[in-house]
């Protein structure tokens, strides 16, 4: 929706993307990434619905790589972390996923809800 923020999440992460709203909005090349975990998405360049998910089960070494490269050298350099999907700071039993360990990025604080 017009005037609200555009949000994406990559590896669990929630990224503001507004800022990109070129890339990201209504109408936008990079519009399909956006309101959801498009982690395969990012890892294999695909704006495919199929490769619209969180799941990485599959991809290839190459990809792994790719996708770790574009989230921290675009959208951890140039996006605010504004959260954490559910399946990256609970477990499949809803219960607090004691390893989580949240991105380090400068203007972002977390707290303890745990």
């Amino acid at each position: 929706q017009e005037g609200q923020p555009i949000y994406l999440a990559v590896k669990g992460v929630v990224f503001d993307v507004t800022s990109g709203k070129e890339f990201y909005g209504k109408g936008a090349p990079y519009n399909a990434l956006a309101g959801k975990d498009s982690t395969r998405g990012v890892a294999k360049m695909s704006l495919d619905p199929a490769d619209l998910t969180h799941d990485i089960a599959g991809l290839t070494e190459e990809e792994l790589k790719s996708l770790d490269d574009t989230f921290n050298n675009v959208y951890k350099a140039k996006y605010p972390i504004v959260g954490y999907t559910s399946r990256r700071i609970l477990n499949e039993d809803g219960s607090p996923n004691l390893d989580f360990k949240p991105e380090d990025q400068p203007h972002f604080s977390i707290t303890d809800e745990f």
